[in-house]
């Protein structure tokens, strides 16, 4: 395995370690973050994830939420925003909180982890941007 990847399993592996059940993704995003994360994109339906780290590119395979032929949802900014404060509120799983946001119309989102900020993206154009509070990791 390359550094890159070694580096990013390590922060992983530490972020969920520390991770609290409620305001845990911001913990998650600090923790790999300082492990020169720069951003992350998921793209959905099939989970599949790319670090752009400062060692170097990372790919991640995922399982995919649908393995048959589906129609997208519909862009629902107000079903989206209720997947966030779920899983914001520590009430859904991470493969959940991905198939709410699916079921909500997101096909990508996309982390900047400088900016602190998710942006979350339909099929047609439609996009919601949210920031996220910056946390201290010990």
């Amino acid at each position: 395995m390359s550094e890159a990847i070694n580096n990013l399993n390590a922060a992983m592996q530490k972020a969920i370690a520390g991770r609290p059940a409620v305001g845990g993704f911001p913990y998650l995003a600090e923790t790999l973050r300082k492990a020169g994360v720069i951003k992350n994109e998921w793209e959905l339906p099939s989970c599949q994830s790319l670090y752009i780290t400062t060692l170097g590119p990372v790919m991640m395979p995922g399982q995919y939420l649908t393995t048959n032929p589906a129609d997208i949802p519909t862009f629902d900014e107000r079903a989206l925003i209720h997947a966030l404060r779920e899983d914001q509120a520590g009430k859904t799983t991470f493969p959940e909180f991905l198939s709410a946001v699916w079921k909500a119309g997101i096909v990508r989102y996309s982390v900047d982890f400088s900016a602190r900020e998710v942006s979350y993206y339909g099929c047609n154009g439609e996009s919601y941007i949210e920031a996220y509070p910056e946390v201290r990791i010990c």
